[in-house]
């Protein structure tokens, strides 16, 4: 299980895509924001990265403990489908 950290913002957000990858690699299936408090548009955009990887893998990502905040966003982007 891949755990983002407790801020996914556009200050780190290029560290957090990559670790998803490299997660999503090593043959994670299952991402859990337990940790994650401070939230911006870019963890949604690397949501999408992880879940297109995981496609072109074979498998879908199963996302777990989404703060409500993001969940907002995914909302607000209208992209509940995808992740």
């Amino acid at each position: 299980m891949f755990i983002p950290t407790a801020e996914f913002t556009h200050k780190n957000a290029a560290q957090q895509l990559a670790a998803g990858l490299a997660a999503i690699t090593a043959g994670q299936t299952t991402v859990s924001f337990e940790q994650t408090s401070s939230v911006d548009s870019s963890a949604v955009a690397c949501m999408l990265a992880w879940q297109r990887l995981a496609v072109e893998r074979g498998s879908r990502l199963q996302f777990e403990h989404i703060p409500v905040s993001l969940h907002n966003l995914i909302e607000l982007y209208g992209v509940t489908e995808f992740v």
